[in-house]
């Protein structure tokens, strides 16, 4: 359920802590000032989508590196889970667990279909400031390439 105000382009990105797969705690803010940060709300883990996805944004995540961004994903799973979806797949990059699906209200991800948490990816400068919004729930690939391209114009 999206809060009734969802970010915009332009806006502070909220801040928040997370817990990831390796069960450490992560601030957003912990990123600013360092490197821009591309942010990908997907629902769920080992799902066709979001492993389309998760496998996309692995196969790019060098060139989002060089470009001095991080790239972070999130859902409503588990830890464990995106430990295991982590190691399944290979991906180098941190997978945070939302459980109750509060981020991604603060946020305001809308859901798709009204029912099933929503696919939107941010891209955050180095000053936590939203550059861009995609919100396409089965253009997976659509996802890597618009962040790609803000990124690089950072």
């Amino acid at each position: 359920m999206p809060t009734s105000t969802p970010v915009k382009i332009g806006d502070k990105a909220p801040d928040f802590t997370l817990t990831s797969q390796a069960g450490e705690e992560v601030r957003l803010s912990g990123f600013w000032g360092k490197k821009s940060v591309v942010l990908y709300f997907y629902p769920k883990d080992d799902t066709p989508g979001c492993t389309a996805e998760s496998c996309a944004f692995r196969d790019s995540y060098a060139v989002f590196k060089e470009a001095g961004a991080e790239v972070i994903g999130v859902s409503g799973d588990s830890p464990s889970d995106h430990r295991q979806f982590a190691a399944k797949h290979n991906l180098p990059f941190t997978l945070l667990s939302d459980t109750g699906n509060k981020v991604r209200q603060l946020f305001g991800v809308p859901a798709t279909f009204w029912v099933l948490p929503g696919r939107v990816t941010y891209v955050m400068d180095r000053e936590g400031v939203i550059r861009h919004i995609f919100d396409s729930a089965f253009d997976f690939q659509a996802h890597i390439s618009e962040a790609l391209k803000i990124v690089k114009a950072l």
